[in-house]
């Protein structure tokens, strides 16, 4: 005798069936956005490319178990907060980015969605995070020390030309505040007399230079920026060695191209570095409670071939101080 199955009980059995087409639903992947104030030139994408290796690193593959979101400002800073707010819209698990006005215009797009920096200067400092052990907020990573180190780039200047009185400053008002206050400070001390070249885009720096020349800089001091370390490296590099005007950078791979001098945290290792923030935040972990940390290790690189160019002759007390002299 069979036993009658009620419609309830057989809805029940195939409910606990194991469907295939249930089992196989595809997985949500996270979605990361990457903002970029540059252009995707070869600099851009070798920096890039050390972020996606540090994330392979972590079992991380773009294309796998990962989507990627580019957007670059093309070195128009007033285009990153368009760019920020349409990253939020694609409702993206994570930003990606570094430096000051990417940074801003992540912070002033989303207070919820976690932000990675990857190269930061002073973010206490600029209100970016509440402290560098507790950062507070949706944003965490790295920090450059850049408005220290701009302090002790221009110590090196005073040592390394005789007589220095007058250095010239390349600077983005807008970002450098803080690295300005301390570079002040410094040359207060050092008994230095200023000159603030403020650069709004690549068309001010042929005018810049002839103006510092005319007001009798013997130096030039170049702020970190992303900017100057990319866009305009090469016109920075090639009007200073024009003018004869010994420059000190923050970015080490400025001598490599023939710029006089830098001194500075490796920045590029920060690419690869900020995968492990990513990694830490997409399985859980609250920006909040992931301290911003700091370089351990600087380097001081010198050119001689750029100093040869404009006549200058480093003393050896500060020669055998490099970490790297390109000859």
């Amino acid at each position: 005798m069979h036993k009658k199955i009620t419609r309830r009980a057989f809805c029940s059995m195939l409910l606990a069936l194991p469907f295939p087409a249930r089992a196989q639903q595809p997985k949500k992947i996270p979605r990361i956005g990457w903002l970029e104030i540059s252009s995707p030139n070869p600099e851009v994408l070798r920096l890039i490319g050390l972020f996606r290796k540090g994330l392979r690193d972590l079992g991380w593959f773009e294309g796998q178990n990962l989507a990627m979101e580019y957007r670059y400002a093309e070195g128009k800073a007033e285009r990153l907060p368009e760019l920020a707010a349409e990253l939020v819209r694609l409702k993206v698990d994570l930003i990606v980015t570094h430096s000051g006005s990417p940074i801003r215009a992540a912070k002033e797009a989303t207070k919820t969605i976690p932000i990675v920096m990857v190269v930061s200067g002073d973010p206490v400092a600029d209100g970016t995070v509440a402290s560098l052990a507790r950062p507070g907020g949706n944003i965490t990573g790295l920090s450059i020390l850049s408005p220290e180190l701009s302090g002790k780039r221009l110590e090196l200047l005073k040592e390394i030309i005789p007589g220095l009185s007058r250095v010239a400053v390349l600077r983005d008002p807008k970002m450098h505040g803080p690295a300005w206050k301390e570079v002040e400070a410094v040359a207060s001390f050092l008994q230095l007399k200023l000159q603030a070249l403020d650069v709004r885009g690549p068309d001010d720096l042929a005018r810049l230079f002839q103006e510092a020349i005319k007001r009798r800089a013997q130096a030039l001091l170049v702020l970190s920026h992303p900017l100057f370390s990319r866009e305009y490296r090469t016109m920075i590099v090639e009007l200073a060695a024009k003018h004869r005007l010994p420059a000190m950078y923050g970015n080490k791979d400025v001598p490599e191209v023939g710029g006089l001098m830098s001194y500075g945290a490796d920045s590029s290792a920060n690419f690869r570095h900020a995968a492990t923030y990513v990694d830490k935040i997409l399985k859980g972990t609250k920006p909040a409670d992931l301290p911003v940390e700091q370089p351990m290790k600087f380097e001081f690189v010198i050119n001689l071939n750029a100093a040869k160019k404009i006549g200058l002759t480093i003393p050896p007390n500060v020669l055998v101080r490099a970490d790297k002299v390109i000859r």
